[in-house]
């Protein structure tokens, strides 16, 4: 990264904190991006235990940002937060780990979308350790469907795919359910005997929630050799994310009304998973589906210059990037 001078700047800090990890960006006021940093998840901050990896994660992630950019310490002069599970238990302790003139503390949907559509009106699809569908339109009105959780909700996302994939390779063995590759590879990677045992240790904390869904990349790997089941639960997986990208849309968007569909999120990097998506979504003629233009990160950079009143923040992103060269 090229050296850049830093007299008398404005500093500007984006945060993505999610259920697998935290990126923290800072941007300077021309649109370069000075630095990035990375960290655990944040996305529990109501218990004390909990409270101390936020913390942890948030200091980590906005330090190692600010050592890449050769800055010491600074007050930003706006920063933006978007964390999954929203920012209800995170408000006032974000406010006290990071000093800026301006916050905006919000959850990680409203910045990922900021970022995939460049802070344009449209809808995203997450589906990373979870999933949600979250829009905003040209009157700034927003609208969400899904992301309630491993317990009610969040199909299609990392978790829900492995849970497809252990409850089909528990079918199999107990001979009510079809053979699939997927028995083979979960119980090598996990070092299992069996679906049983397997199934016993994700009760367990040997196999955390999070674990768990880092499971997700098999059943992809699955479906691309072949195998009927994985490519039958990779397909319903990117069904109801366009079940909930299309309840999205009818709350916030006109019959006929042409709309920028994206998405984010791990389970996107299945090819056999983000194909059913696009096409399933772009059945309705009049959504668009494209690749997401920033990362969630930079859609909460996006975010805070938006807050400090500087206008087309995107524009001033890919000016940035233009004389200084992408970050890794």
């Amino acid at each position: 990264m090229p050296v850049i001078p830093r007299l008398a700047m404005r500093l500007f800090l984006g945060v993505d904190g999610g259920q697998s990890g935290t990126t923290a960006v800072v941007g300077d006021e021309a649109g370069h991006i000075l630095g990035e940093g990375h960290a655990g998840p944040c996305n529990h901050a109501a218990s004390s235990q909990g409270r101390v990896r936020f913390a942890g994660a948030i200091i980590a992630s906005v330090r190692a940002a600010l050592d890449r950019a050769g800055i010491e310490q600074t007050t930003f002069e706006a920063a933006c937060f978007g964390f999954s599970g929203g920012p209800a238990d995170k408000n006032a302790l974000t406010r006290e780990l990071v000093k800026a003139k301006r916050y905006f503390i919000t959850h990680d949907a409203w910045t990922a979308l900021a970022g995939a559509t460049a802070g344009k009106p449209g809808v995203i699809a997450i589906a990373g350790t979870g999933s949600i569908a979250f829009g905003r339109n040209s009157d700034d009105r927003t609208a969400r469907a899904g992301g309630w959780g491993y317990i009610f909700g969040d199909e299609g996302g990392a978790f829900d795919v492995v849970r497809q994939a252990l409850r089909a390779v528990l079918r199999n063995e107990e001979g009510w359910g079809p053979p699939t590759a997927l028995r083979n590879s979960l119980l090598e990677i996990t070092g299992a005997a069996s679906a049983n045992d397997l199934l016993h240790r994700c009760y367990t904390d040997e196999l955390p929630r999070d674990r768990i869904a880092a499971l997700a990349p098999l059943v992809d790997q699955a479906a691309g050799s072949g195998d009927p089941m994985a490519q039958d639960i990779l397909k319903s997986a990117a069904q109801s994310l366009a079940m909930l990208i299309a309840a999205v849309r009818g709350q916030l968007f006109a019959p006929g009304e042409n709309i920028a569909v994206t998405y984010a999120g791990g389970v996107f990097r299945s090819p056999v998973f983000r194909e059913r998506f696009r096409m399933l979504v772009e059945l309705e003629a009049d959504n668009h589906v494209a690749a997401p233009r920033f990362q969630p990160a930079e859609g909460a950079l996006i975010e805070a210059y938006r807050l400090a009143g500087i206008s087309n923040p995107a524009r001033l992103l890919d000016a940035g990037r233009e004389r200084a060269g992408d970050y890794e």
